[in-house]
Protein backbone atom coordinates (compact mmCIF):
# COMPACT_ATOMS: atom_id res chain seq x y z
CA UNK A 1 0.00 0.00 0.00
CA UNK A 2 1.31 3.33 -0.88
CA UNK A 3 0.02 7.07 -1.16
CA UNK A 4 0.62 8.65 -4.70
CA UNK A 5 3.78 10.25 -4.37
CA UNK A 6 6.84 10.14 -2.72
CA UNK A 7 6.17 10.08 1.16
CA UNK A 8 8.71 12.20 3.55
CA UNK A 9 8.08 11.52 7.55
CA UNK A 10 10.01 13.49 10.09
CA UNK A 11 10.56 16.49 12.12
CA UNK A 12 9.42 19.97 10.14
CA UNK A 13 12.29 21.63 10.07
CA UNK A 14 14.42 18.35 8.97
CA UNK A 15 11.89 17.97 6.15
CA UNK A 16 12.02 20.63 5.06
CA UNK A 17 15.69 20.81 4.85
CA UNK A 18 16.27 18.03 2.93
CA UNK A 19 13.63 19.42 -0.17
CA UNK A 20 15.74 22.58 -0.13
CA UNK A 21 18.77 19.77 -0.55
CA UNK A 22 17.11 18.28 -3.28
CA UNK A 23 16.81 21.37 -5.11
CA UNK A 24 20.06 22.88 -4.52
CA UNK A 25 21.37 19.19 -6.05
CA UNK A 26 19.46 19.30 -9.16
CA UNK A 27 19.48 23.22 -10.13
CA UNK A 28 23.64 22.09 -10.02
CA UNK A 29 23.26 19.69 -12.28
CA UNK A 30 22.22 22.27 -14.35
CA UNK A 31 17.98 22.11 -13.96
CA UNK A 32 17.27 25.96 -14.26
CA UNK A 33 13.80 25.52 -12.61
CA UNK A 34 12.13 22.55 -10.72
CA UNK A 35 8.36 22.62 -9.95
CA UNK A 36 7.46 20.74 -6.73
CA UNK A 37 3.84 19.74 -6.00
CA UNK A 38 3.56 19.01 -2.13
CA UNK A 39 0.88 18.31 0.29
CA UNK A 40 1.71 18.36 3.95
CA UNK A 41 -0.28 17.53 7.15
CA UNK A 42 0.61 17.23 10.59
CA UNK A 43 -1.64 16.94 13.84
CA UNK A 44 -1.03 17.72 17.46
CA UNK A 45 -3.44 15.12 19.45
CA UNK A 46 -1.39 12.55 19.16
CA UNK A 47 1.87 11.13 17.04
CA UNK A 48 0.96 8.76 14.07
CA UNK A 49 3.40 7.79 11.64
CA UNK A 50 2.90 6.60 7.69
CA UNK A 51 3.22 3.31 8.83
CA UNK A 52 0.58 3.48 11.79
CA UNK A 53 -1.95 4.84 8.82
CA UNK A 54 -1.14 1.61 6.63
CA UNK A 55 -1.89 -0.97 9.41
CA UNK A 56 -5.14 0.96 10.70
CA UNK A 57 -6.17 0.18 6.95
CA UNK A 58 -4.56 -3.21 6.73
CA UNK A 59 -6.35 -3.78 10.30
CA UNK A 60 -10.10 -2.69 9.29
CA UNK A 61 -9.61 -4.60 6.07
CA UNK A 62 -8.92 -7.51 7.56
CA UNK A 63 -11.74 -7.25 9.96
CA UNK A 64 -14.51 -7.09 6.84
CA UNK A 65 -12.96 -10.87 5.44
Amino acid sequence: MHSYGTNIEGEWDDVFSVIKKCHETIHKMGAVRISSNMRFGTRTDRDQTIRDKIKSVEDKLSDNF
